[in-house]
């Protein structure tokens, strides 16, 4: 299960985000870098990161189709494990997105469909990410990002091998913050959810490591 966990570096340096790294050490084999980090430390410091780890490269791509398979292409060129588009570019976005990704066979390309920070009614935010994870597979991509209330939807009608990636995991009463649409790690991992991105909870833990061991734990319960 800590292959399918992804704890999120959403902390403001190169220091920070390297001191978590050797925290959390062989606890976890993924690490989630987005905009806050990427924009003040850029790609050096992913190069670092993945010498030791796998990488999920969260900077949601939504630009025109030829600027997106731009950076499709430098994220490939980085050796990310993991990179995303939003769903909401559209289908002609998407697919310049893939065509792109081709050319790394190793990296794997999924689509944000609905931020699960969205406050929209959750029938309105499942009927989008369905329609979204379907444009998704449809244009070639691997997978998509949404809620764990979305994933067994997701997966009855686009498959089993089309990955799901799932934000917004708390347990043990904690504070959603400005999360809307939440679940603990042990159900979604039932609802069939193939990577658990995990920031807050862990990096504010007291002890972090064994914040990361308690998500494994209740992971395997799912």
């Amino acid at each position: 299960m800590k292959n399918r966990l992804m704890v999120a570096l959403d902390v403001a340096d190169a220091e920070h985000a390297l001191a978590m790294r050797d925290c959390l050490a062989d606890t976890v084999a993924w690490l989630k870098v987005g905009l806050r980090l990427f924009v003040a430390e850029g790609p050096e410091l992913v190069r670092v990161l993945r010498q030791t780890h796998r990488i999920f490269l969260d900077l949601k791509f939504h630009d025109i189709p030829n600027t997106v398979a731009q950076a499709i292409d430098s994220a490939g060129a980085l050796g990310v494990d993991m990179v995303n588009v939003h769903a909401q570019g559209g289908e002609a976005m998407l697919c310049a997105a893939a065509e792109a990704a081709a050319a790394y066979p190793d990296m794997r390309l999924i689509a944000v469909t609905v931020l699960t920070s969205d406050p929209m009614p959750g029938d309105e935010a499942r009927a989008l990410a369905l329609q979204r994870a379907r444009l998704a597979q449809q244009c070639g991509l691997h997978g998509v990002v949404c809620s764990v209330h979305e994933v067994a939807a997701i997966k009855a009608l686009c498959g089993a091998s089309f990955l799901t990636v799932t934000p917004g995991i708390r347990w043990g009463g904690q504070d959603v913050q400005d999360q809307k649409r939440v679940a603990d790690p042990s159900a979604a991992v039932k609802a069939g959810s193939d990577y658990l991105v995990v920031g807050r909870p862990i990096l504010h833990a007291s002890d972090p490591a064994a914040a990361a061991r308690e998500a494994v734990r209740l992971m395997h319960a799912g």
